[in-house]
């Protein structure tokens, strides 16, 4: 299927358990064999997957813990976040305001420190993943942004968006989203 260029026959085979990182007879992964025949959207989706079992382990309290880090609600609105291919900040924003339950600053705590704890684990794994980890930092780092517009702002994450935005005077540049 990556071969075909079907990105949701793709998604669905990751989403049952597809390993990604299975090499074939000549030594490529699925992701090397849809690029050398140009599927570049099957691409994209299997280097986005992440498996919501990664994510549910945060929903469980972790050795000491009495709590787990993660509440079992958020585990679904930051999955979508986390697998999403359009990774512009508006888009992230608009995701995080879409969903009552992650628009919350106690809520986008916790899940920019599960996204903390991931990007660490990538880090530190055998195989490093720095894609993922850099994916995990820079969504991290949004959803903080968004905790200040919350917490600081009248107009909360619609003037978070608008920040991100507006352009420069003189050319339409979007400073902010390169202060980011």
């Amino acid at each position: 299927p990556p071969n075909s260029g079907n990105k949701e026959i793709t998604w669905m085979m990751l989403e049952a358990g597809a390993e990604t990182d299975v090499v074939n007879s000549v030594g490529r992964t699925a992701a090397q064999m849809a690029a050398f025949v140009g599927q570049h959207d099957c691409v994209t989706v299997i280097n986005n997957f992440f498996p919501r079992e990664r994510l549910d382990y945060y929903t469980k309290p972790q050795g000491l813990d009495k709590e787990p880090k993660l509440p079992v609600k958020l585990a679904g609105p930051l999955h979508k976040i986390i697998t999403t291919t359009n990774m512009h900040p508006v888009k992230i924003v608009l995701l995080v305001k879409e969903n009552p339950l992650l628009a919350e600053v106690e809520a986008l705590q916790k899940c920019y420190r599960v996204l903390d704890l991931i990007c660490e684990k990538c880090m530190k794994q055998k195989d490093m993943n720095e894609v993922l980890a850099m994916k995990m930092h820079y969504i991290s780092c949004i959803l903080q942004k968004c905790i200040t517009f919350l917490k600081e702002r009248e107009d909360k994450l619609d003037g978070f968006i608008k920040s991100l935005l507006k352009g420069r005077d003189k050319d339409g540049f979007p400073v902010y989203q390169e202060k980011l």
